[in-house]
């Protein structure tokens, strides 16, 4: 459309038209900027950086953040991405998996714990593309935060657990995942359905009942069923009194990695309920710690702090 030159002309229209642009410009911004929370940086008494609500994806226009914390010093240092529980519609970066952050601290980690798309809103196999999407950004970073690119693991709690073995195993190649730690996440998803149906898989794959149709659909996104000789070693650790996920659904899938080839090991934790929260300062049920990052420190070939 061409411009009426006349509405131009005038001298006195000009200061008009400026201080108009500036009144729609200002009240346009918030939504020009609107997007993720700022980013939060900070430093620790032992100089380690904190991060917070740091952008890694943006699926479809749904901004996902992460927080994490990197050592002091140049590094490169052993990284765990960390992926929160919650029966994959609900929790974030914050809930289910606090005891492992100052676990991987002292022993010398750097870690990203990351929100992931939730269902029912997003459903199969949304929450693995992110995580997966999370190994590729950390990959990305590695120089800014001192990640030793060889020394990438996955840990997940509970649905969390689900997600790090999906994504170890069908993306290996391309994420360079050296590692997976899984707590008590369901590994046969047709043995899960069977013994206790725990909320959050009918919203996650889209199915209203155990007929032979769902059945397959849960089958085909059982990890147990993707096993692999080329997958990296994976490590469970799990509690004997879960009710919600039941404790042979880590056994079931180390075995079936076992003939495969592929390497794993399973951390039993004795009187362990559902949720690794659960165990803390309970006697003996806090030695999974210990155990996890010996594990670690052997798979990845880190040396143990004193």
């Amino acid at each position: 459309m061409a411009m009426d030159k006349r509405t131009l002309d005038g001298v006195g229209m000009l200061p008009r038209l400026i201080a108009g642009a500036v009144i729609f410009a200002i009240a346009w911004m918030p939504a020009a900027v609107a997007g993720p929370r700022s980013a939060a940086f900070a430093t620790g008494p032992n100089g380690a950086q904190s991060i917070s609500n740091v952008e890694y994806a943006r699926p479809s226009g749904v901004p996902l953040l992460l927080d994490g914390s990197i050592p002091a010093g140049s590094g490169p240092f052993p990284t765990a991405i960390i992926v929160h529980g919650g029966y994959w519609v609900e929790g974030d970066k914050t809930t289910s998996i606090r005891p492992l952050k100052p676990l991987l601290s002292g022993a010398g980690f750097a870690w990203f714990s990351i929100d992931y798309r939730l269902a029912p809103r997003y459903r199969y196999p949304a929450a693995i593309e992110d995580v997966q999407a999370a190994v590729r950004w950390v990959r990305a970073h590695a120089e800014q935060y001192h990640v030793d690119l060889s020394r990438i693991v996955l840990i997940g709690e509970g649905a969390g657990g689900y997600l790090v073995a999906m994504a170890g195993i069908d993306n290996q190649a391309a994420s360079g995942v050296a590692a997976v730690v899984d707590f008590e996440g369901p590994t046969d998803l047709t043995v899960i359905s069977a013994y206790r149906p725990p909320k959050g898989i009918g919203e996650f794959f889209g199915i209203t009942d155990l007929s032979e149709g769902s059945l397959k659909i849960l089958q085909d996104a059982s990890p147990n069923n993707r096993v692999h000789e080329q997958m990296p070693p994976f490590l469970f650790i799990h509690g004997t009194a879960d009710q919600t996920v039941p404790f042979v659904s880590s056994e079931i899938m180390c075995e079936s990695m076992r003939r495969v080839g592929a390497q794993c090991q399973v951390q039993i934790v004795n009187d362990g309920e559902h949720g690794l929260e659960n165990w803390e300062h309970k006697p003996g049920e806090e030695k999974w710690k210990p155990a996890m990052i010996e594990w670690l420190n052997t798979i990845l070939k880190v040396k143990a702090r004193n």
